[in-house]
């Protein structure tokens, strides 16, 4: 995986003013912030490409991007919503639809699974069938509006956006990205695993994933 012009754009942009402003900089440029973008972008932007990846590329790169999105989310700094209305959303019902569908062909019969961390369980004592491909068309939901904001380039707009996508992390897309994590790790390393063939063409220690050494120095 590399990185598209626009998130390397984005990526630069973001560190070049962070660079030029005091103690004073605003929360939106923030490094944790920078970097959550770095990461939410290159999320985006893999899984607009599922359909072009075998599944075990596409589980063994889920593997390493998730953890490393719930991280930098996770280190976030506070942020409070400034203005009256809600950020311009870019993700229309239609590509949600498109991404989901094109990621549960990708994921095949291992789509589905189990899950007891659902608000659904208080009134089951069943666990609930949820799919890998809906939580990851949730997660990418949230992130694409989130980053398409930010390429606005509008402080007050941006701050929000933040704001909203933190706040969604807390209550919603953090719990099912744990969820799918978990599903996505059986799909690997389970009994019933099935991918060995995928992979035979998949270098275990390819550089797709943005580590520490790919954020701009201070």
């Amino acid at each position: 995986m590399r990185y598209t012009h626009s998130i390397l754009f984005l990526t630069f942009a973001l560190h070049y003013r962070c660079r030029r402003m005091d103690k004073d900089t605003p929360i939106i440029f923030d490094k944790n912030v920078i970097e959550f973008v770095t990461v939410a972008a290159e999320y985006s932007a893999f899984v607009e490409r599922a359909g072009e990846k075998r599944r075990g590329e596409l589980v063994d790169t889920l593997l390493k991007l998730l953890p490393l999105l719930y991280l930098k989310a996770s280190m976030l700094p506070p942020c409070e919503v400034v203005g009256d209305e809600a950020p311009e959303t870019y993700v229309t019902e239609e590509a949600y639809e498109g991404l989901r569908a094109t990621l549960a062909e990708a994921l095949g019969d291992r789509d589905d699974y189990l899950d007891v961390f659902v608000e659904d369980m208080i009134y089951s004592d069943q666990p609930i069938r949820r799919s890998i491909s809906e939580d990851l068309a949730d997660i990418y939901q949230d992130i694409k509006d989130f980053v398409f904001v930010f390429q606005l380039g509008l402080p007050e707009v941006m701050n929000d956006a933040l704001a909203r996508c933190r706040e969604n992390f807390g209550t919603l897309w953090g719990q099912r990205l744990v969820n799918t994590l978990r599903a996505l790790h059986d799909t690997k390393y389970g009994a019933n695993d099935d991918t060995d063939d995928d992979e035979e063409e998949y270098e275990e220690n390819d550089d797709s994933v943005p580590g520490s050494s790919d954020y701009p120095d201070k």
